[in-house]
């Protein structure tokens, strides 16, 4: 028996179009995303942390559909 609700994280390699195409076939529709924003640590001249965002976590939250 399938979880009524899953995560699903969109990969590194994978556009937000095929992740949902993922859930889709997994037989879940989207209720919910969620972007996280992922930083670096950088260091400027003067020794002072800066803190960059580099790229972004894009996770949707599945609900099983119903057949």
């Amino acid at each position: 028996m399938k979880e009524k609700k899953k995560r699903f994280e969109v990969g590194s390699h994978e556009t937000v179009d095929a992740c949902l195409e993922r859930m889709k076939r997994e037989g879940y529709q989207p209720v919910g995303k969620i972007e996280k924003p992922i930083f670096q640590e950088v260091m400027d001249d003067t020794g002072r942390i800066d803190y960059i965002p580099v790229k972004r976590q894009i996770i949707f939250e599945g609900k099983l559909m119903e057949e």
